[in-house]
């Protein structure tokens, strides 16, 4: 059977993810299964521009495949029965695999994962947020830096049966201001690998060329010159940042 066109065959609602924060739905393109987020279902923020955060998904997809490791499934802007918004290609992910896990904070391997932070649960007892230590989860955590996500939360991950590990909810990125929030911090002032600074490499140079012209119709000049700084900042530092500023370094909730 041949693939739809998935900017102009019918899009149809099949049912609704109610966890989400904005207004997200599963649908088909034929018998491809997508994710819909309609502009005019996202909830005002203090600090992003209303009616924006589709824009900035579909941004972080154009700046994922700059990168070269496919961390951001395929996304594009498209008419639906609710007006345009972000279509994503839906990702089937291995429910026996968890990149991100809450453990017992005395139950830490010590080899395989990165410890993050620790706290107390609901019943007192001592917790560690932990998180693999794959090369995979390593990308993710560079695209993060690079598109200054605000929101990576251990439910944005999916964990392919491949070892893949996909990154999704981007609408809370591209700010001009620092916004990293990310609960992948196991990694800081770690060198990066020369494959990290190849792809921060491919996205700086994108961005002076058809990167950057298919981003000025999602993001503004500011961003787009913020971003090409983070870039700049990150391929000259060669290493992880640190946590900075007054904010909290984690999203909250966690996942």
């Amino acid at each position: 059977m041949p693939t739809p066109d998935l900017v102009a065959a019918e899009l149809t609602l099949t049912g609704r993810i109610t966890t989400a924060s904005n207004a997200t739905f599963l649908g088909n393109i034929g018998d491809v299964v997508v994710v819909y987020k309609p502009i005019v279902g996202e909830s005002p923020l203090w600090d992003f521009p209303q009616g924006t955060l589709a824009h900035r998904e579909v941004a972080a997809y154009l700046v994922s495949q700059a990168l070269g490791w496919g961390v951001v499934p395929h996304t594009w802007l498209r008419d639906g029965p609710l007006g345009e918004g972000m279509v994503q290609l839906w990702q089937e992910q291995d429910p026996v695999q968890n990149a991100v896990d809450l453990i017992a904070a005395d139950q830490v391997p010590e080899t395989g994962w990165k410890h993050v932070l620790e706290g107390r649960d609901e019943n007192g007892r001592m917790v560690a947020l932990v998180h693999e230590d794959s090369p995979a989860l390593r990308r993710m955590a560079v695209f993060d830096v690079v598109v200054n996500n605000a929101d990576r939360k251990g439910d944005h991950i999916l964990s392919m049966a491949d070892g893949h590990r996909h990154g999704v909810d981007h609408g809370l990125t591209f700010h001009r201001d620092h916004k990293l929030r990310t609960v992948l911090w196991g990694w800081l002032g770690d060198a990066l690998t020369a494959e990290e600074e190849d792809g921060l490499d491919r996205v700086s140079e994108g961005l002076h060329g058809e990167l950057g012209q298919n981003l000025t119709d999602l993001l503004s000049t500011e961003e787009i010159a913020s971003l090409a700084a983070r870039c700049a900042r990150l391929r000259l530092a060669g290493r992880f940042p640190t946590p900075s500023g007054e904010m909290s370094a984690v999203p909250w909730p966690l996942f």
